[in-house]
């Protein structure tokens, strides 16, 4: 067997490009997309991608080549995910909730060649490109236009496809598939090992890495996640999860796989998910638990007349939130990835016999973040000083680390970055976490995230989860203040619900009486800060960095020995 190799007839480089030719040969007249009163099917869908990619191949893009998005969740967004990679491109996702300075940098770190823009971005992309410092060349524009929109100016194009801006759009998305070839044919990859998309991580806890991930990976994790959510043949997906995070976790290619129905949503407002699940029988959604906090405390959240499915994953959701979710006809699946895993690797399977245990344990234990998918080959908890795995008790802390083929290939120009992560023959996720006696993980903190008070590490997630489950509370995050006598103690940043009686408007005494009545001594926070709003990145992530900041500033607590 020693003579048995592989060759090109078993070798193929794995990509989730072929599925789309497929779903157009099986679903073609399935719907594929639906925006507003915009219905395209399988069979479209394919040729407009076609199209697209032979146009973008025309303005000069070459394999390699980097290709920005900076759009919602609309059907240009959905299709440059097989298009611009049609032509040996690689995608990268900008969040549209990222301020020009931040746009402008990753434009100029990624030399992206082309930027495809929707119109209620045109103004903050030509903002980040007015910041390119003189010598720098700028990449094409082309414009999203959406007649849905109301734009504040009307842009006007002359014959050329110029517009009248001083930075020039080329050509409009529309005209470009006009233009294009239906019978293209795409760019195969050489290796499935050649990079397919770039993503800028969030920036929680530091600057935003360019994350590059192969076919290959992107392949493995869309499969492995269809099987892990048990997703069947055409299902109805509702997108309120920004396509742009993490490549909407793989759903744009895994939809496609299954031959689906993409709902698209320019802007997430419970009242119209709510909507829109009514009007198209949706039957799955994601989300991270930002997403299932709104949904609960929106006034429209009757129970659902059938059920949905909802993905969640981003940061451990609190219990109390996970309970009121279910509560309305939701079944949550709760999952953990990273932009470097190119989606969810570990995932809350759930065990039948769970079924016959009261709500709040079995939310308790959905808020778990569970084993690995098959795609995953090992996923551990360590020990950062020795490498060993902690023990299965369910409280010995260490750092989540894993191995498999969806890990990303490296961090775009930092090697420095890279090691630092992919090293002794893992990857090194920066998140705190414990193992449980059953083999599951749960999740505790981001590294920089654990609190040290008297010597103890003290997870903010617990806290916070605590605090979730008070009645007037919508969110919650906790970070460390430096403290003279137990060198920190937890700050608790809380924002309330709209709508409350006076009477039930907590004090910061309040909630500190409450978190006692919950929590070991020494995890009651010392401080509480009330907010309007809590600041998030644009996936809905809360930022800590900014709390930490706050924090910094109020200054130490003196003397305290609560």
């Amino acid at each position: 067997m020693e003579q048995l190799k592989p060759s090109p007839p078993n070798n193929p480089p794995l990509t989730p490009l072929t599925f789309l030719e497929r779903a157009a040969t099986i679903y073609s007249d399935i719907p594929s997309i639906i925006y507003n009163d915009t219905v395209f099917t399988w069979s479209q869908t394919h040729h407009r991608c076609l199209q697209l990619a032979s146009s973008i191949t025309s303005l000069g893009i070459r394999r390699g080549n980097v290709v920005s998005t900076v759009a919602p969740n609309i059907p240009a967004m959905y299709e440059l995910h097989f298009a611009v990679p049609f032509t040996g491109a690689i995608l990268n996702n900008i969040n549209t909730r990222l301020d020009a300075r931040i746009i402008s940098n990753i434009l100029i770190h990624s030399e992206s060649k082309l930027v495809f823009v929707d119109c209620s971005a045109r103004d903050l992309v030509l903002q980040a490109l007015s910041l390119f410092p003189s010598k720098q060349r700028k990449p094409l524009l082309i414009l999203i236009k959406d007649e849905s929109f109301e734009t504040i100016e009307t842009i006007q194009t002359n014959e050329n496809g110029s517009s009248s801006s001083t930075v020039d759009f080329i050509s409009t998305y529309e005209d470009l598939i006009q233009k294009g070839d239906p019978n293209f044919q795409w760019i195969y990859p050489d290796s499935e090992w050649d990079p397919m998309l770039l993503n800028y991580t969030s920036g929680t806890t530091s600057s935003p890495k360019g994350v590059v991930h192969s076919h290959r990976g992107t392949f493995i994790v869309t499969i492995d996640s269809l099987i892990e959510w048990t997703v069947p043949k055409q299902p109805i997906l509702l997108w309120t999860l920004p396509m742009f995070h993490a490549n909407g976790w793989s759903f744009p290619w895994g939809i496609a796989a299954v031959g689906g129905t993409n709902i698209c949503v320019r802007k997430f407002d419970a009242e119209i998910v709510y909507s829109l699940i009514k009007k198209h029988h949706v039957t799955h959604m994601c989300g991270a638990p930002v997403v299932l906090n709104m949904l609960t405390n929106s006034p429209d959240n009757k129970p659902l007349e059938k059920t949905v499915k909802i993905l969640t994953a981003g940061a451990p959701p609190p219990a109390a939130v996970l309970f009121r979710t279910e509560s309305l006809g939701f079944t949550v699946s709760h999952g953990y990835g990273l932009t470097e895993t190119g989606g969810l690797v570990v995932c809350c399977t759930w065990k039948e016999k769970w079924n016959m245990l009261p709500a709040t344990e079995r939310a308790r234990l959905k808020s778990r973040q569970g084993v690995r998918t098959i795609g995953m080959t090992v996923v551990d908890v360590v020990d950062p000083s020795t490498g060993e795995s902690v023990k299965r008790d369910g409280n010995t802390i260490g750092e989540v680390v894993m191995r498999g083929g969806c890990v990303m290939l490296g961090y775009l120009k930092d090697p420095e970055g890279t090691a630092n992560c992919l090293k002794n023959g893992w990857f090194y996720t920066g998140d705190v976490g414990v193992m449980h006696e059953d083999g599951y993980l749960e999740i505790k903190d981001r590294s920089k995230d654990v609190i040290i008070s008297g010597g103890e590490n003290l997870s903010s997630v617990e806290v916070e989860s605590v605090l979730y489950g008070h009645s007037a509370v919508n969110e919650a995050a906790v970070v460390a203040r430096e403290d003279e006598f137990w060198g920190e103690t937890p700050c608790a940043f809380v924002s309330l619900k709209n709508g409350l009686k006076e009477k039930d408007i907590p004090t910061e005494k309040d909630i500190v009486e409450y978190c006692r009545k919950n929590l070991p001594h020494y995890m009651v926070p010392k401080t509480v800060v009330f907010k309007d709003e809590l600041p998030k990145t644009s996936t809905g992530k809360i930022q800590k960095f900014v709390l930490r900041q706050i924090a910094k500033d109020m200054g130490p607590i003196r003397k305290s020995r609560m």
